[in-house]
């Protein structure tokens, strides 16, 4: 493969998930005329989209109604420009936000922990001003693992998916996003209590990448969440 047709199927691939982004965030706005106001919403990038919580919710003894307005690859500058779809017109009563792994696995390999925070701190700095009575909680940043040998990745992709994200700058991250929280007056939560292993990797039987997680990594943090909901 050529580095020019490589470089055209990046950019063919980049325009395909921009498009797909694009027509989600349509879907949310759609379906945010028929939702209840007032109720619990959850809101991120993959790793809150793909958190199976309403099936999961039937184990807990207490329904909720939960909507969830996650968006795979969402980066915390995205979510800035989709605020009224992905929150706002929900009005929520409780918000639990995960936003900004996609911000420490820069695909340019410029990740900046200063600019995370101040794309975070504008996020929470709009939620204030526009839902001053809504329960905001801020979850920590799963872990991940870089060194478990799941099938279909090979060392190239591996060295590409963890080459800024690692478990060192999660746990730098979560500390300043904890203090970011503080600061705002939200409630951080560490939901990480039970994922990890005696390394402190993601264990590997709760991802099918090191990242992504399965429905029994999410029951795990369902449980460290039923709390606050």
């Amino acid at each position: 493969m050529t580095q020019d047709f490589a470089e055209k199927m990046n950019a063919v691939m980049l325009e395909n998930m921009k498009r797909e982004k694009a027509e989600k965030v349509l879907k949310y706005k759609i379906l945010n005329e028929y939702a209840v106001k007032g109720q619990t919403v959850l809101v991120g990038s993959s790793l809150m989209e793909y958190f199976p919580v309403n099936e999961l919710q039937q184990s807990l003894d207490k329904r909720h109604i939960l909507y969830n307005r996650g968006i795979s690859g969402y980066v915390t500058s995205e979510l800035l420009n989709s605020m009224e779809e992905c929150i706002f017109e929900l009005e929520p009563s409780k918000l639990f936000i995960n936003i900004g792994t996609n911000d420490i696995s820069s695909a340019d390999g410029e990740y900046r922990l200063d600019k995370l925070i101040g794309n975070y701190d504008e996020i929470l700095t709009r939620i204030g001003t526009r839902l001053p009575e809504c329960k905001v909680y801020i979850m920590a940043y799963y872990p991940v693992n870089a060194k478990a040998d799941f099938n279909g990745i090979d060392q190239a992709t591996r060295e590409g998916m963890f080459s800024t994200r690692t478990n060192a700058a999660i746990l730098e991250a979560n500390a300043a996003v904890e203090q970011l929280a503080g600061k705002h007056g939200y409630e951080f939560i560490n939901v990480n209590e039970g994922l990890m292993d005696a390394e402190g990797n993601l264990k590997a039987e709760f991802s099918t990448d090191g990242i992504h997680m399965l429905a029994n990594g999410y029951a795990v943090v369902l449980n460290n969440l039923k709390q606050y909901l």
